[in-house]
């Protein structure tokens, strides 16, 4: 009988032909699907031609999403997107996403359900951890990792130690998946996890909806982990039933299994989290917030881009104008978020209030463009990091929250919840 498993390990071991694996083993595995976007993949395609390579192992599994600077801000971006394109064309990938196709990549791949639960995924860029809100084994990996595995099909692993998180209780009104994930990163820092897989669960974690379990996942690496993982169940089949492109496995962590360590949480009285400048880690509960103004608030982003952030924006702009001064921006993360946006009406919503709406583009969360701050400017942002300069210029200011927060803020022009309204 094989010794028990987590989740991540479970994953690791089926990709590498092994009966088990435990933490500290290095190990060569079988990759379902490598990600590069228009800032990593270029670095990418200049080692695999320099490696001599003239096909990519599987063009149904190596996916290309020009993201971060698209539509292109100047002409770097447009010849790195080019890079992409040509590539693409060349090597005859079936997911290459660019134009009117292309959305965020960490809710593009999910949505179109070209990862999907048991998967192993690595990703040219930091926060393709999202995907084990899905209950894959999901990684962040250099461009000179993305060239090796886009001509292999492999990659090579130290399987990580697991901490287990709990929480449990009744999350209160206007406290979601982003409040839990600031609220941990607070509690254990944004080196607490460093190389370690997060695995969450319990009865608050059953209850949340697939855009909140990739939100939590999406920011396992702002506390330095390997990956962020929630065990998949009917809320994820449900999800999963008519998008996976792919035969998909529900993994699931063995009794006995061994973890680095296991914390548990009663959120009940949870407020809203706000992470202070300059890290994630320096988190603070709403009320404790006191008098901040803002010049620009920003709702959107792998973390927060999704309809469901979309429709709690609305539900707090309804009726309501943007503070005099305040830059209120809003991204949709997928034409498909985009077009329902539309749909339901929320566009109206948010043009009512006076904000700006963007195609989907990763845009300001790295600082790029679509709404970069200026010296001495301060905003608040539903995006997943808040260094210094992250968002534009070194002498501005990030504040973290969840979409609701964000929304209200702009209303009142300084950060407060909704309750404020």
């Amino acid at each position: 009988m094989n010794k028990p498993m987590t989740i991540t390990e479970k994953i690791l071991a089926a990709h590498a032909g092994l009966d088990y694996v435990e933490p500290g083993q290095l190990i060569n595995a079988r990759v379902d699907i490598a990600l590069g976007n228009d800032i990593t993949a270029p670095i990418a395609i200049k080692e695999f031609r320099q490696a001599g390579a003239l096909k990519v192992y599987d063009p149904e599994r190596v996916v290309l999403v020009a993201d971060h600077f698209a539509p292109n801000k100047d002409i770097p971006s447009a010849i790195q997107c080019q890079t992409l394109r040509r590539f693409a064309q060349e090597q005859k990938l079936r997911h290459y996403y660019d134009g009117g196709e292309m959305g965020v990549e960490h809710a593009l791949l999910p949505e179109k359900g070209i990862v999907g639960p048991g998967d192993l995924v690595i990703g040219a860029d930091s926060h393709t951890c999202t995907y084990g809100g899905l209950g894959a084994f999901a990684t962040g990996v250099g461009s000179t990792d993305l060239a090796a595995t886009m001509i292999t099909g492999e990659s090579w692993f130290k399987v990580p130690e697991t901490m287990l998180f709990i929480f449990t209780g009744q999350l209160p009104q206007w406290v979601g998946g982003k409040d839990l994930i600031l609220f941990l990163i607070g509690q254990i820092g944004v080196d607490g996890a460093l190389y370690n897989a997060m695995e969450f669960t319990g009865e608050v974690v059953a209850r949340l909806p697939m855009s909140d379990r990739l939100t939590m996942c999406n920011m396992a690496i702002e506390a330095g982990a390997k990956n962020g993982i929630i065990a998949p169940d009917d809320i994820t089949r449900e999800y999963v039933a008519n998008r996976a492109l792919r035969a998909v496995t529900f993994f699931a962590s063995d009794p006995g299994a061994n973890y680095h360590s296991v914390r548990e949480y009663d959120v009940s009285g949870m407020e809203p989290q706000i992470a202070f400048p300059h890290l994630p880690e320096n988190t603070h509960p709403l009320s404790q917030v006191g008098a901040v103004p803002i010049d620009q608030a920003v709702i959107g982003s792998c973390t927060n881009g999704r309809l469901e952030d979309m429709r709690l924006a609305a539900q707090v702009l309804k009726g309501r104008k943007v503070a005099r001064g305040v830059r209120l921006i809003i991204i949709p993360a997928t034409p498909w978020i985009y077009r329902q946006c539309l749909k339901e009406g929320l566009f109206e919503i948010f043009l009512d209030a006076g904000a700006v709406i963007s195609p989907p583009t990763c845009g300001p969360c790295l600082g790029g463009h679509m709404g970069v701050l200026g010296p001495g400017e301060t905003a608040i942002a539903t995006t997943n990091r808040n260094f210094v300069g992250r968002m534009g210029h070194p002498e501005s200011k990030l504040y973290l929250a969840n979409p609701a927060v964000t929304a209200a803020s702009a209303v009142a022009g300084r950060i407060v919840g909704p309750q404020a309204l």
